[in-house]
């Protein structure tokens, strides 16, 4: 069939292949019903149903509104719109200029309305959808003839398995078609990609490479996750192309297999800051520059220790410090449902994470608590954490399900308080196909299916729903779980564990939480320590600053020491992990970590609370909050633990050599001479954003006296 290839204004050339494109989609629009001369009345979606959806596909938003507002910034006042659809069609935001969303709205291109080709015939949105590659729809090539007005501009949005997640729009006037939107609009849908990925897999090892070196760290680059035992979980579009390779046809090879290289060889190489990227060949011959990234926003960390983050198989926590720096860990990154470390030869011994053994740094309140966990271990008793936000309820959690006869079984976390209300259920009890709209067509099981056999951590019980809380009782005591939707029952067998920071009792005496769940829940209560309620501060941090710079471990200077001593520590081991992150970033190659070292906001937070920064001559007495380790009761029985060795105060801090200022900035420049210059590079490294750069720098730039 004939298509109208230009509208006034200018063409979009339909090169034989787009051409092909577009008259595919036009049959497919006829063969449907639909008329080219119909009218688009607005049919949106009533507002219950939008929310729902919108709440269904808040991760996509999440991630792309940052993405659409940089979009926006480059199309602003051109009579354009930017549109974010679900993987069924329909709008979830627009943004746009104001003038023009009125004139979409009247073809009903507004949220909640679907733009999918059975209701709207031929458009860059549902054409996308359909053919699962980026489409430009121009003037006259739209289906129906009320959307000739419309240049629209549309590039799908996967995950990294290839699951359709939505589709992003540019849409303007076609008067106004510029040939680089379609670009701009590609590049804007993998950047959501990124973003999504490296959620997806914030504690896996990701590979970003590139032929060209100076690719590294931009769109261009490929982006590879990869497992412990080196299988290739997941990739972005660009790596995809790189490689040559299908989505399923990756997952289907290992890191060994493609680069001819280990996981454990990879962590070896960028082990130290500044490490340069490694040069790996596929067996083709092809050569690419690789570098490799370790986030874990979300890490726990308990007396120090990172919970099973980046610790191999060495040993027991209860021996001497490791002889060298630890491999990467395991269970932290899903690769074994049994929460077990598996032997890697290549990458040799450290330590080892032995569930609750693994807490132990002398604390005796925290003592008492892994002494009255292992009494009931396996015996049936559900267990209720308290302890303040930051204390290390879900790392005791996992440690008890490590030690229990449940190991071998699923460990299912959910946070109560992090998933919308209206969720919430189909969360915890899974859905059946067609349950409500936005269902996944197949369904899905549920958090308390999904851990059948192993143990469900009930995180924040305190946020949940008060009617949810009568079902979630109801499942508890018969033991089965009824998806919604559903009729059936599924039996379950599971071991619960609950944790909150807030007082239940008061809650029950308010109403806002059932009696008979605290119950059922509480079968033994368990009090986490606040950080200034513990008498472990020197070993924890000891502890982690080895795990961040395992092969030059810092310590603290005598002033810092005194400044952490009497810190309150309001978000307690979290808190302190992230700050010393920072600093064994920023005093790499240095002995000690010095007030130069911490971020400016927690000095600001340590003037506030304690009165200031001034150096003390060498380590403070414990104050009341940290009274001296009392002697353990005779009935205790731990294993002897080789005592950690004395933090060191050889070197003293400079006394007036230059400023706290002056140091930063001084840090700053070598961090950036040793990237070459590279400011994102440089505020990686530091811990650091651009902004804080260029701010430190803006009065002090580089070759200034």
């Amino acid at each position: 069939m004939p298509i109208e290839t230009e509208a006034p204004g200018g063409p979009a050339p339909l090169a034989p292949p787009r051409q092909a494109f577009i008259e595919r989609s036009h049959q497919r629009s006829e063969a449907l019903g639909l008329k080219r001369h119909e009218k688009c009345g607005l049919d949106p979606l009533i507002r219950s149903d939008l929310n729902l959806a919108r709440e269904r596909n808040h991760r996509l938003y999440t991630h792309a509104a940052p993405v659409m507002q940089l979009l926006y910034e480059q199309i602003v006042n051109t009579e354009s719109m930017i549109v974010l659809t679900d993987a069924q069609g329909t709008i979830l935001h627009a943004v746009g200029d104001d003038s023009f969303l009125a004139r979409a709205h009247r073809v009903a291109l507004a949220p909640g309305e679907n733009w999918a080709e059975h209701a709207k015939g031929t458009n860059a949105i549902g054409t996308a959808l359909f053919e699962e590659a980026p489409t430009l729809v121009h003037g006259g090539e739209h289906f129906m003839h009320a959307n000739s007005f419309l240049t629209c501009s549309a590039a799908p949005i996967f995950d990294p398995r290839g699951n359709m997640l939505g589709v992003l729009d540019v849409t303007g006037d076609h008067r106004g078609y510029h040939q680089h939107t379609m670009g701009l609009v590609r590049m804007s849908a993998r950047m959501i990609e990124n973003h999504w990925l490296s959620d997806d897999y914030n504690n896996r090892l990701r590979l970003h490479f590139h032929s060209r070196p100076e690719f590294i760290g931009t769109l261009l680059e490929g982006i590879l996750v990869v497992s412990p035992e080196g299988r290739l979980l997941g990739a972005n579009r660009a790596a995809l192309d790189q490689l040559g390779m299908s989505g399923a046809e990756l997952r289907s090879r290992s890191l060994s297999s493609l680069f001819g290289t280990t996981p454990a060889a990879v962590y070896d190489h960028f082990r130290m800051p500044l490490s340069p990227p490694m040069q790996l060949c596929l067996p083709t011959g092809q050569s690419f520059f690789v570098s490799a990234r370790f986030d874990w926003p979300s890490r726990p960390v308990v007396a120090g220790l990172r919970g099973r983050d980046d610790l191999g198989d060495v040993g027991d926590v209860a021996d001497a410090t490791p002889t060298r720096a630890a491999p990467m860990q395991e269970a932290a990154w899903g690769g074994d449902p049994a929460g077990r470390v598996a032997d890697d030869a290549e990458a040799g011994g450290g330590l080892r994470f032995s569930g609750l053994q693994y807490l132990r740094t002398g604390d005796p309140q925290l003592e008492t608590v892994i002494q009255k966990v292992r009494r009931v271990l396996d015996r049936g008793i559900p267990l209720l954490i308290l302890g303040e936000t930051g204390t290390g309820k879900e790392l005791l959690a996992r440690a008890v399900h490590h030690d229990s006869n449940r190991s071998r079984q699923p460990f299912v976390a959910v946070n109560c308080a992090s998933i919308p209300e209206s969720l919430i259920e189909a969360e915890l009890f899974g859905y059946e196909e067609g349950a409500f709209t936005g269902a996944r067509r197949k369904g899905a099981p549920g958090r308390l299916v999904q851990a059948n056999g192993g143990t469900l951590f009930l995180d924040e019980i305190g946020d949940m729903p008060l009617p949810l809380q009568a079902r979630l009782l109801r499942a508890l005591q018969e033991r089965s779980v009824t998806p919604l939707g559903s009729t059936k029952s599924i039996a379950v067998d599971i071991a619960v564990i609950g944790a909150t920071h807030r007082n239940l009792r008061d809650m029950i005496a308010a109403q806002s939480f059932r009696e008979d769940l605290y119950y059922r829940l509480n079968g033994l209560a368990l009090r986490l320590p606040a950080l200034r309620e513990r008498t472990d501060l020197e070993a924890i941090v000891r502890r982690i600053l080895q795990a961040e710079r395992p092969q030059d471990p810092p310590e603290l200077s005598p002033q810092v020491l005194a400044m952490f001593r009497r810190y309150s520590w309001p978000g307690n081991i979290r808190q302190l992990a992230n700050v010393l992150r920072t600093a064994a970033v920023m005093s790499a190659g240095e002995r000690f970590v010095t007030a130069a070292h911490l971020s400016d906001d927690f000095l600001e937070d340590i003037q506030r609370s304690i009165g200031g920064l001034t150096p003390a001559p060498g380590p403070a007495p414990l104050p009341a909050a940290f009274p001296a380790p009392a002697p353990l009761p005779p009935a205790w029985s731990a294993p002897e633990v080789a005592p950690a060795p004395p933090v060191a105060f050889a070197v003293a801090e400079p006394a007036a050599a230059r400023t706290l200022g002056q140091a930063e900035i001084d840090m700053i420049r070598a961090t950036l001479d040793a990237v070459g210059g590279n400011i994102s590079l440089a505020s990686k490294q530091l811990g650091i954003s651009r902004n804080t750069i260029y701010r430190k720098l803006r009065w002090n730039p580089p070759g200034d006296a």
